[in-house]
């Protein structure tokens, strides 16, 4: 399905990004003209799961369409429990209900905004354990979503008895977009099983890490990549997935465990949160699309048309010198903003400010994956900035064409052309207290 996209001028986008407070998320739909805000649940389905649409059972208990989903899961992830969520942050919302308390601590590799906030939300505290190598965007690792096991022991060994459980991101967002290989995959379990610790995967994008495993780690090359994403999780404890990224569906997520006591404590809170352990927020039609948006996108096929296209666009910034996360991820282009706004200060948050300047010259809507993200420091409330401060455009699975990505490419040269007329940044004027980027209201400074 296919829909008009409008072309606006320069002084209707300076109206509309005053009027949303210089924060994208507030612009409506009809202002964009290329929206690469997110990738998430903004992909277009296939016939096929169209047509499975129309199979969904909507029965509140027992559907046929959750069963259809759970053999297809259990396929996958070679997990024997599973709890539909209406997305992934609802996911996380029921486990961590269950398992995370006051005071806990838990390492990951760099966690994303909700998993940050449902963990500090309820008085615990999330600690980065991510390779130093993803530090440096311009350095060509394979791996840069890699865990320092080095930084996972210490924590560890410094917290015995506290760390409910460990976060492993697949792929990793918050530095890029960047992939776990599967020899980390694998130590990593080992050295968590090894304290006693279990880890749960953050599986958003899974099925694009199993093709970078695939096609950069050695002895998976003639593998199938759903037996590289069934290798991926023989180690791990749990998953949560939000499933509007690799199932290719507009809405849903869902737990899967091997614990079952894990089973049985989520579901608690499940029902009341979510809805009836069958459905779980979702409907049936929506659990027939998902079970064949996960058999679909777990083929080499369409998985490297997807992320061939992100590196064409990766290709189109080389050659215009702009920066990003080296090399180029699976769903999203990582502009490094640090590199680009040379003379905009951190505290006027540089990445935010390439993001309206994006949208300015082009209406294209990218997001800010940096210090505004990271939010404050929940403790001593300073602003937190000490990672990188990216600029993502993340590409919507099956919806743009190869000259979409010339017109961004261009529109981002342009900015980048002019970076030295840029010097100021935006202020915060009002902020909410917890994952403050979504509602956010800035001021243009200079």
């Amino acid at each position: 399905m296919i829909e008009p996209i409008r072309r606006s001028t320069l002084e209707e986008r300076k109206k509309w990004l005053a009027e949303a407070h210089y924060n994208v998320f507030q612009l409506k739909a009809e202002q964009v003209y290329i929206d690469l805000l997110t990738d998430s649940g903004t992909g277009a389905m296939s016939d096929r799961q169209w047509s499975e649409l129309m199979l969904g059972d909507e029965s509140y208990a027992g559907a046929t369409s959750f069963y259809k989903f759970e053999a297809m899961a259990k396929k996958i992830f070679g997990m024997p429990y599973f709890i539909p969520t209406h997305q992934g942050r609802a996911a996380e919302n029921v486990l961590f209900s269950y398992l995370v308390k006051e005071g806990n601590v838990i390492p990951g590799n760099a966690h994303f905004d909700t998993t940050k906030g449902h963990i500090e939300s309820r008085k615990a505290k999330a600690i980065d354990v991510t390779t130093d190598e993803a530090k440096d965007t311009q350095k060509e690792v394979p791996f840069k979503g890699n865990v320092s096991l080095e930084k996972l022991e210490k924590v560890l060994v410094e917290n015995k008895g506290n760390v409910p459980f460990m976060v492993l991101t697949v792929t990793n967002n918050t530095v890029g977009g960047q992939p776990v290989s599967m020899k980390n995959i694998k130590d990593t379990c080992a050295l968590c099983h090894k304290y006693g610790v279990p880890v749960v995967m953050d599986s958003a994008r899974f099925a694009e890490n199993a093709y970078f495993i695939k096609t950069r780690e050695e002895g998976y090359a003639d593998k199938t990549i759903k037996e590289i994403a069934l290798e991926m999780y023989k180690d791990a404890d749990a998953m949560t997935m939000s499933a509007k990224k690799d199932g290719v569906v507009n809405m849903g997520g869902f737990i899967g465990t091997r614990n079952k006591e894990w089973y049985e404590g989520a579901k608690l809170f499940c029902i009341p949160f979510e809805g009836y352990v069958t459905y779980g927020g979702m409907n049936g039609r929506d659990l027939n699309a998902l079970a064949q948006g996960l058999d679909e996108n777990t083929e080499f096929d369409m998985l490297h048309t997807r992320i061939h296209q992100v590196q064409y666009l990766a290709s189109l910034l080389d050659e215009y010198g702009i920066p990003y996360q080296r090399p180029a991820g699976g769903h999203a282009i990582f502009v490094d903003a640090d590199k680009v706004l040379t003379d905009v200060p951190k505290e006027e948050f540089p990445a935010q400010t390439l993001t309206c300047e994006l949208y300015l010259e082009a209406g294209i809507r990218a997001c800010e994956i940096g210090y505004m993200l990271a939010d404050r420091d929940p403790v001593t409330r300073e602003n937190r900035f000490g990672g990188l401060d990216l600029l993502r455009m993340a590409i919507p699975r099956r919806v743009y064409t190869d000259n979409h990505m010339k017109v961004i490419a261009a529109a981002l040269k342009n900015v980048y052309d002019r970076r030295k007329t840029i010097t100021r940044g935006v202020a915060i004027e009002w902020e909410a207290p917890l994952m403050r980027h979504f509602t956010v209201q800035l001021k243009r400074l200079g």
